[in-house]
């Protein structure tokens, strides 16, 4: 039996566990493959969209702001809005959204019709995300949730690396729409996939912004989002700013950076099956343990990242560490509040989105006025409290040394 603390099988319901239906959890990785391709494909196209529907590049690039700041706002709100809809019916629902929004996109005539494309893209998005801890846990027994959610959150990792070069291979050679029409068959064929896979669902829980806030008296779920929070702003605040710093710091031209920036891809492709290792034994651990590898990697970049050798290791170590993020804080809110999974998953997406948002403020202040190797100071030194904040909650003991005790 793998171990658990006694903490977090608190509040797991004390009902027949579930069958596990594996093939409904690979469609769930190819709804949110098709999600997150659709939100970063902008990235690559910036120009071409811009000149053709004669908008600036900055007006553009505000089709992914819109994005985020929908879907931080959406997933509580899918979570209350369908709380009384089959929960099979409310995912396909969502996937609907990404087939419409990007087709939208593909014919949009101007910015008008572009924005609205990326708000129901952020509907889609925002709303999968705060319900995807519990739809794996419906799907599959309970010690079989964080390989649940590493195989959901493969389908992140991919689109991660994937999106933006492709995006800009299709823009070059058919035109950016066609990326945008590719979006949408990704859609139409992860649609399918759950209306063949994914089971009936009746609703469970009592998804509300009261039981939000009665969550949020339980202190495990305080400081798994507590420590979530800490660990993505020190993250992004790293990630938002990494180019100034592989420029400023150990010289990279624009080559060495796109490789270095690939090798961190590809390293968090391989960090999220690491992670969900990790949370199949314990999840609390499993937080603590990426947080420090976050912690270590920025540390490394701050002592010796003038070396190109040891920065491109460190940055692809860095990538692997934060893939392994995800999985284990949905794993961890998921078990504490698995009574509540739908409306513990929507305060993690906000917490997510927040910290995100305070993360990138913070790195350009620190940037502005330090330099850029002050940002991965912060990075460290954020990421390690986090860590600490974990560790030293009593719920990280695994079960068997706690009855020792």
């Amino acid at each position: 039996m793998t171990s658990r603390t006694t903490n977090e099988l608190e509040y797991i319901p004390r009902t027949r566990e579930p069958d596990a239906k594996w093939a409904a959890v690979f469609s769930l990785s190819l709804g949110v493959f098709g999600l997150v391709t659709a939100e970063f494909l902008p990235v690559s196209l910036l120009t071409p969209v811009s000149a053709d529907l004669s908008i600036s590049p900055g007006i553009a690039g505000q089709s992914i702001t819109v994005t985020a700041l929908v879907a931080a706002v959406a997933g509580p709100a899918v979570v209350i809005g369908t709380r009384s809809v089959d929960r099979r019916l409310t995912l396909l629902g969502l996937t609907l959204l990404l087939i419409i929004s990007s087709t939208l996109a593909a014919f949009a005539n101007g910015l008008s019709m572009l924005l609205v494309s990326r708000v129901l893209l952020g509907i889609g998005l925002g709303g999968f995300w705060a319900m995807s801890g519990a739809l794996a846990l419906r799907l599959v027994p309970l010690d079989k949730l964080p390989r649940a959610m590493s195989i959901i959150l493969t389908g992140v990792s991919l689109a991660t690396v994937c999106a933006a070069p492709v995006g800009a291979w299709i823009g070059a050679t058919l035109g950016w729409r066609a990326a945008f029409a590719v979006a949408a068959i990704l859609g139409v064929v992860a649609f399918f996939a759950q209306i063949l896979t994914v089971p009936a669902l009746a609703p469970a829980g009592a998804p509300s912004l009261g039981t939000m806030f009665r969550l949020l008296q339980r202190p495990q779920l305080r400081i798994g989002l507590l420590t979530t929070m800490l660990v993505v702003a020190g993250q992004f605040a790293g990630f938002t700013y990494v180019r100034p710093f592989l420029e400023e710091v150990p010289k990279f031209g624009i080559e060495a950076i796109s490789f270095a920036l690939l090798a961190y891809g590809v390293g968090g492709f391989f960090g999220n099956f690491f992670g969900g290792f990790l949370a199949e034994r314990n999840a609390a651990w499993a937080v603590t343990i990426v947080a420090i590898l976050i912690a270590a990697s920025a540390s490394v970049l701050v002592i010796a990242g003038t070396s190109p050798v040891i920065a491109s290791v460190a940055i692809a170590f860095w990538g692997f560490a934060f893939g392994g993020l995800p999985v284990t804080v949905q794993s961890f809110v998921t078990r504490v509040a698995s009574d509540e999974a739908e409306s513990a998953g929507a305060l993690l997406l906000t917490t997510f989105q927040i910290a995100i948002s305070s993360g990138a403020v913070l790195g350009g202040l620190l940037i502005d006025l330090h330099g850029a190797t002050m940002v991965f100071v912060f990075v460290s030194v954020s990421t390690l409290l986090g860590a600490s904040l974990m560790a030293s909650h009593r719920g990280v003991v695994p079960q068997a040394e706690a009855s020792r005790g």
